[in-house]
């Protein structure tokens, strides 16, 4: 396996150029999503990715591992489903949290949020109501 060389990562400045992707949707676009969120790290099983957004995302989930979200700026809430039903969190400026692997899980952000994410790959997305 080979060994990247450790580097520091000014995060406002990755995010400094990027659009706020407003009106966020389930639908909204792949590409057009991807365009807001910076890829700051290379990690064994995905990256690390930070982004601000407006609205809500699809369902997610990521089968090979679990996924560490952290609030830079404004507040989400962060919907993750489990075995015993739907466990909403409400996450701040400052906050951080961990989706379980293979939990669906989405974000809803009606006043903007910036997240950095620790996130595995690949990512599962779904529109259905329940993805379950």
């Amino acid at each position: 396996m080979s060994h990247s060389q450790p580097k520091a990562v000014d995060i406002q400045a990755a995010l400094a150029p990027l659009p706020v992707l407003r009106n966020r949707r389930p639908d909204t676009p792949g590409p057009e999503s991807a365009a807001a969120f910076a890829r700051l790290a290379e990690t064994r099983d995905g990256a690390v990715f930070a982004g601000s957004f407006e609205g809500q995302s699809p369902w997610e989930r990521h089968r090979n591992g679990d996924e560490l979200v952290q609030v830079l700026a404004g507040e989400t809430q962060l919907t993750i489903l489990t075995p015993v039903g739907a466990c909403v969190l409400t996450l701040k400026a400052g906050m951080l949290t961990i989706v379980p692997q293979g939990s669906w899980h989405r974000f809803h952000a009606p006043t903007g949020v910036t997240v950095l994410t620790m996130t595995p790959q690949p990512t599962d997305h779904s529109t259905a109501e329940d993805p379950r």
